[in-house]
């Protein structure tokens, strides 16, 4: 396999070590700063760097990420062009995607979940407050540090800012961005969302949490894109067979799931109260708790 190009060079003081991940319009590397010391330093592919929306779209998830300042939000050290290279370095975060973890874990106890819920639902509120609507939530771009019990936001690449006005779109109308397991249906048709898209969003990892598997069964994009637009996500007492949460437990997560955006939770923190006070409640009765691991 040809060595990559990037690894080994220095752009804009940081020296790239090596590719630790890569998506449609980026590469990921480790890379080392004189100041910052390890950062992860995300480049926007050399094919797209003469694209100008590709480049103003890779541009402003830095810029987003730059004003979103919190515990639970990867921070943003420095973005932008250096010898026709466009690029953004992040703090390096501990841990794992949130994805590896569930997948290696299997079902969580709900008070576990319940702390992670509560920091990103911190994350989010402030992205909100700062006029920021994330739109792709979903446990790949979370990370997770279990031994310390953190979780901490990242990517903000389709991210909108609220008050964006529809003539400065870089998505056409008609089009939905997200990842389709995670996306509030209002999201299929295109237009612009709120707040209540990221509540969807975080409520869908909420059941993702507690019981391994997504609110819809569909295995391919045309039975998810349907089932969002004309189903009931599946309850979150029927997701999974021998796993049984409370009535006040599963009223939160689904209502945070309701397709008739009246009756969704309308902000972050309404719905992270009521998750966090249902999964930490005391069980009705004894070993409730120990029913929701992973059997075998």
């Amino acid at each position: 396999m040809a060595q990559d190009p990037l690894v080994g060079q220095t752009i804009a003081g940081y020296h790239i070590i090596k590719e630790v991940g890569e998506g449609g319009t980026a590469q990921v590397y480790q890379a080392e700063h004189p100041e910052r010391g390890r950062v992860a330093l995300k480049v926007l592919r050399p094919r797209l760097a003469s694209d100008p929306i590709a480049v103003k779209r890779f541009l402003r998830e830095a810029e987003f990420g730059a004003r979103v300042v919190h515990p639970n939000v990867v921070r943003t050290f420095d973005f932008g062009e250096a010898d026709g290279v466009y690029y953004l370095a992040l703090e390096w975060a501990s841990g794992e995607p949130l994805e590896l973890f569930i997948t290696r874990s299997g079902p969580i106890a709900p008070p576990v979940a319940a702390r992670i819920i509560e920091q990103l639902g911190e994350a989010l509120e402030e992205a909100h407050r700062n006029g920021i609507i994330h739109r792709d939530l979903k446990p790949a771009n979370i990370m997770y540090d279990a031994a310390e019990q953190k979780a901490r936001l990242l990517d903000f690449g389709i991210a909108r800012d609220a008050e964006i006005g529809a003539e400065d779109r870089l998505t056409r109308a008609g089009f939905f961005v997200g990842t389709l397991q995670y996306v509030a249906p209002e999201s299929l048709s295109g237009e612009l969302v709120g707040e209540q898209a990221d509540v969807y969003s975080l409520a869908v990892i909420a059941y993702q949490l507690l019981t391994e598997v997504t609110p819809f069964p569909g295995k391919n994009p045309r039975e998810l894109f349907q089932q969002l637009l004309t189903e009931e996500p599946t309850p979150l007492n029927s997701a999974v067979k021998g796993l049984k949460f409370t009535p006040r437990l599963e009223e939160a997560v689904m209502k945070g799931l309701a397709r008739d955006l009246a009756k969704r939770w309308k902000t972050v923190p309404e719905f992270t109260r009521a998750f966090c006070a249902a999964a930490t409640a005391e069980p009705e009765k004894k070993g409730f708790f120990g029913s929701l691991f992973k059997r075998g």
